[in-house]
């Protein structure tokens, strides 16, 4: 089956957890990537899963070890992923999961916040603190949007094995170049549009961030989102 592609030029929202640090290793513009990638791993020798970082950035060509203002934010996207993958993605590698506005972005984070907490007894009432990240990106991507009903095993709202078969036969084929990643549609929040970018590069510098956020749950799980500052867009520094 040939899959449709479409170009795809849009600003991308990301929320990650606040707790993560805005400015990194690979925001520095005067090491080699080769450089860059061992300062990484020793920034990292303390972390419990430096063999599966280590293994990740193998899987990176070079030329996908990018650097400059947000890039570390960048790169944490593909290195610090979740082990059991994602929707596109398996645990080898992540991507650059993002939504094309910022209340689809957060539909999706509170919805996997929430299914993490939940597998945690006491839980509830707990609070998360979030920050929005915004990135241009101009690729071609695998279009999937629109086709939720007729590729319902693709958008599954709890099982991904259908659907991370599908990426990963995309990223990595048994010939060829790979994708550049998927447009699709989001299963948390009618009309949002996703992006899964299978690559760093493509992810236009800088980084900026926008508004923060904190997710508060009740003794019930039930979850309300306050916006906590409205900051002027900037670049990383």
């Amino acid at each position: 089956m040939t899959e449709k592609s479409a170009r795809v030029r849009a600003t991308t929202h990301r929320l990650i957890a606040s707790r993560y640090p805005p400015v990194g290793v690979f925001d520095d513009l005067t090491q080699d990537r080769d450089e860059l990638a061992v300062a990484f791993l020793l920034e990292s020798a303390t972390n419990d899963r430096l063999g599966m970082l280590s293994g990740r950035l193998t899987l990176l060509p070079p030329d996908e070890v990018v650097q400059g203002p947000g890039a570390t934010l960048v790169m944490g996207a593909f290195l610090h992923a979740d082990a059991a993958g994602g929707r596109f993605t398996d645990g080898r590698l992540g991507a650059w999961y993002a939504s094309l506005d910022v209340d689809t972005a957060i539909a999706e984070t509170v919805f996997h916040s929430t299914r993490r907490l939940r597998m945690s007894e006491g839980a509830f009432p707990t609070s998360i603190q979030m920050r929005a990240l915004v990135a241009r990106t101009d690729c071609t991507l695998i279009d999937l949007r629109g086709q939720r009903h007729t590729r319902p095993a693709l958008y599954d709202p709890d099982d991904y094995a259908a659907s991370q078969a599908f990426g990963m036969s995309l990223r990595w084929p048994k010939s060829g170049e790979g994708a550049n990643g998927i447009a699709y549609d989001s299963v948390r929040r009618k009309d949002g549009i996703n992006v899964c970018v299978y690559r760093p590069s493509l992810i236009k510098l800088p980084v900026n961030q926008s508004d923060h956020y904190e997710y508060r749950w009740d003794a019930k799980g039930a979850v309300s989102v306050l916006k906590l500052s409205n900051v002027e867009q900037g670049p990383q520094r």
